[in-house]
């Protein structure tokens, strides 16, 4: 491929990968501190409705987009509620949670179908922006896709390095353990919950705010399942987040690009790829059985009286 169409199609898919990114964090926060939450999807929904909401009726998009993710930390402490405080079934109320949160974005935002919002636009930084080939693919990008490149490293910095991170960690491999301590493992938990239900819903966020500036139904098309599946592909890894987040959002720009240059193949095939990718990824990461770095506690409710 001739280079003038590689960078503007690397640069997509940094642009394209980024709410992955942003959710895939989340989702590996909640994980980590051992509650599984599957309502991802629901949560993006949320923080995108609600962020694009609030900046139309403020004229502010960085109101919108904090709000986007106070909204979903709001529906992920829903989730908490269920599981930490009913010892409901994870799985379950995951499910529910997506199923929820679609639905009412979808009925809510009806009526602002089609309605242009305020959001964030691409501007160069000085001098990086310059850097041949690397610059306009990293660099030429809008505010939200800079704040994106430094999180892996803060969540990284954040488990290996905090007091409270390395507290979260010990409640999702061993919440026995950890209560022996004298940890407060339900209150941990449910931290890890809702710090991560803000990250997914700014992911979502992203979506209205700055990926393509309006409101339609259906916003996320998957991505919520994307980012779920790539907390397994990275291992429960910050790191290796960001290139799989990238990896999916250039497989989403690249489809997208054939479909406007309008290729013989259906464009319900090339709609497909993100999700085939999702499956052998998914395939990929049980064969190499890496699985067994999940959190140990993952998706296990600790009883009261433990």
């Amino acid at each position: 491929m001739p280079i003038e169409l590689l960078i503007p199609l690397l640069a997509a898919a940094v642009q394209s990968g980024t709410p992955i990114l942003y959710a895939t964090l989340g989702e590996m926060i909640t994980e980590k501190s051992g509650v599984l939450n599957l309502g991802v999807e629901g949560m993006m929904m949320i923080g995108a409705l609600s962020a694009f909401w609030i900046s139309l009726a403020t004229g502010s998009p960085w109101l919108g987009f904090l709000m986007g993710g106070f909204c979903a930390a709001l529906l992920a402490s829903v989730h908490g509620l269920v599981c930490l405080g009913f010892q409901g079934n994870q799985v379950v109320s995951g499910l529910a949670l997506t199923i929820f949160g679609v639905g009412l974005a979808n009925y809510l935002g009806t009526p602002l179908v089609g309605t242009q919002g305020v959001g964030f636009s691409k501007f160069s930084l000085p001098v990086l922006a310059d850097i041949p080939v690397l610059g306009p693919i990293l660099f030429s990008q809008d505010m939200l896709v800079y704040l994106s490149f430094g999180l892996p490293v803060l969540i990284w910095a954040f488990f290996r390095h905090t007091r409270l991170g390395l507290h979260l960690r010990s409640v999702g491999e061993n919440p026995v353990a950890a209560a022996t301590a004298g940890l407060n493992v339900v209150g941990l938990r449910w931290l890890g919950v809702t710090m991560g239900g803000f990250l997914v819903g700014l992911g979502g966020a992203y979506l209205s705010l700055a990926y393509i500036h309006l409101w339609t139904n259906g916003l996320t098309a998957g991505r919520g399942w994307i980012a779920v599946a790539l907390v397994i592909f990275s291992f429960w890894r910050p790191g290796r987040a960001v290139f799989g987040a990238y990896l999916f959002g250039g497989v989403m720009a690249f489809q997208l690009r054939l479909q406007a240059m309008g290729t013989d193949i259906p464009s319900s095939i090339l709609m497909m790829l993100p999700y085939v990718l999702t499956i052998l990824v998914l395939i990929a990461s049980t064969m190499i059985g890496r699985g067994g770095e999940a959190p140990a506690a993952l998706a296990v409710n600790m009883e009261p009286e433990e």
